[in-house]
């Protein structure tokens, strides 16, 4: 590239490419991602998770590369790369440390490096400033300096966009954080809030999806208590949701890169400072139990319909994370299909918006090509409101089912369609 960008994005997931494009309309901006095949594709307009529509992505004027010194000289460097958890569900820092080695290695002088990747508090100045340091031979806070602005995409939801929603923003000198304030106030009609520093914009951000995990780890549990009243929750929270006040939280299965991960970044560094946090571990046991429970539950309803010994069939719905999204990151579906399989059940699974190569690879899954000829089923499970499976008729969930069969639904789709509908 003959002229440096003012702007560096580095990572291009569901985070990094739309406020890339976003910034691409003010400045001079060139993402980065270490996948050929991602920087491929978006160089043929076209971005694999929708966020960004294709004819948004054609004619944008971001550059983008897979080259690492296509990024020297930028003014701002933006890391967007994602912050999973390992096996034992601890943060697993490994790419956006990796992202740091490869930022530092064309950081010059003068230059902010933003991180808009979730974390526990200190990682942006304790762990990150370090390897930027060690990288570039340059100091800290002298030569560069640091910011953080947590990143707030929504997949798949088209009201809270980059230029639609508040941004929090914190440097390391006041300087830093004015023009950080400025940068991306110039995309979101300046709705910008200045946080007093660092670590409270990362405290912000790692409370918000956990305060949300909690909240529906609070339905999840009360579904448990009035299931075993037979009583349905949606009709509970229909009744309670009159109230002005009440927080219109649904039961379900809480999975994805941000609610079934963050609240364990706030708990390890709660665990490191020596205090137990209670509120926030018990929230995701009950959540990551919630496929294991909707799982028995449903079996042994299917049970009671079937005769003894038969093997039940059990079409599901849905396999990503969240409705009308293709992301299978971190879905709790699999672990719903895990435990059906482990009572014996036979199960097909079925979903428009995944892609069949990803869910074979990550999990061993054979997705069915559509739904034409699906039938003879004892069970046909909802479990992700896709736009799709919330049009379809009782004729053609009918259709999908053995005489005397079961319809179940986890998230309310079908409780208008005057047929019978397992729900939770």
């Amino acid at each position: 590239m003959e002229n440096k960008p003012e702007i560096a994005v580095v990572g291009l997931g569901y985070v990094g490419l739309p406020l890339a494009v976003c910034l691409a309309r003010k400045y001079r901006v060139v993402g980065f991602d270490i996948a050929s095949d991602r920087i491929a594709e978006i160089r043929e307009g076209h971005d694999r998770t929708l966020e960004v529509p294709d004819d948004v992505m054609k004619a944008s004027s971001l550059e983008v590369s897979d080259k690492t010194e296509d990024m020297k000289g930028a003014g701002i460097y933006i890391v967007t790369v994602p912050t999973p958890i390992d096996a034992a569900n601890q943060p697993d820092l490994f790419p956006v440390r990796a992202a740091s080695e490869t930022v530092g290695r064309v950081l010059e002088k003068g230059a902010i490096v933003v991180y808009e990747s979730t974390v526990y508090p200190g990682v942006t100045e304790d762990i990150c400033g370090p390897i930027l340091e060690k990288e570039s031979g340059l100091v800290c806070g002298q030569d560069f300096f640091l910011g953080y602005s947590p990143e707030r995409i929504n997949p798949g939801d088209r009201e809270h966009t980059v230029e639609r929603i508040a941004k929090v923003v914190a440097g390391q000198t006041p300087e830093v954080t004015a023009r950080l304030g400025e940068m991306y106030g110039s995309v979101n009609g300046g709705n910008v809030f200045l946080a007093r520093d660092i670590k409270t914009a990362e405290a912000s951000k790692v409370i918000e999806n956990a305060q949300r995990d909690i909240n529906i780890a609070f339905i999840n549990e009360i579904t448990m208590i009035f299931g075993r009243l037979g009583i349905s929750i949606h009709d509970v929270l229909a009744a309670s949701g009159t109230k002005w006040n009440f927080l219109k939280f649904q039961p379900g299965l809480v999975g994805g890169h941000c609610i079934g991960v963050d609240p364990y970044y706030l708990s390890h560094c709660a665990e490191v400072l020596g205090v137990r946090p209670e509120v926030i571990l018990a929230g995701r046991r009950i959540n990551d139990n919630m496929a294991n429970y909707v799982a028995d539950r449903l079996v042994d309803d299917i049970n009671k319909r079937m005769a003894p010994n038969a093997v039940p069939k059990v079409l599901v719905l849905g396999l990503t994370f969240k409705e009308n999204v293709p992301d299978q990151r971190n879905t709790k579906v699999v672990d719903l299909i895990q435990r059906l399989r482990s009572h014996g059940c036979e199960v097909a699974v079925h979903d428009p918006m995944a892609d069949a190569v990803l869910a074979k690879k990550a999990y061993g899954l054979d997705l069915l090509p559509s739904l034409e000829g699906a039938c003879g089923f004892d069970c046909v499970l909802g479990a992700v409101a896709h736009d799709s499976y919330k049009t379809l008729t009782a004729v053609q969930l009918a259709g999908m089912m053995r005489e005397g069969g079961l319809v179940a639904d986890l998230k309310g789709m079908w409780r208008q369609l005057g047929m019978p509908v397992w729900t939770l």
